[in-house]
């Protein structure tokens, strides 16, 4: 079960877009490395966090996040793998695809 916090912020506009951006750019990378998973399936973890430097100096927002951020962002394309096949396999109830593609 994934721990949830959650928190109030009492900030500026700047830095509510700040956020939004910084979101938006994670889910960017996120969904550019599943993508790429998808079209060459032999892809690994390592391939996908070397994909980000390229995704940082193709796209100059993607390069606004720090490299942490980036591999971060790179891991949970995998996850978002993993869950996708383990709910086949387990037969669960939904449609079945991979939600961070249908953005």
């Amino acid at each position: 079960m994934p721990c949830v916090y959650e928190y109030k912020v009492d900030g500026t506009q700047r830095q509510y877009h700040a956020i939004e951006d910084a979101i938006r750019i994670t889910q960017f990378i996120r969904n550019k490395c599943v993508r790429l998973w998808m079209e060459t399936r032999s892809t690994n973890r390592n391939d996908l966090q070397c994909y980000c430097a390229e995704l940082a100096k193709a796209y100059d927002f993607a390069k606004a996040l720090n490299s942490q951020a980036r591999l971060a962002a790179a891991d949970r394309g995998p996850g978002a793998i993993s869950r996708f096949y383990d709910n086949c396999r387990n037969h669960k109830p939904g449609e079945k695809r991979l939600s961070a593609i249908s953005a």
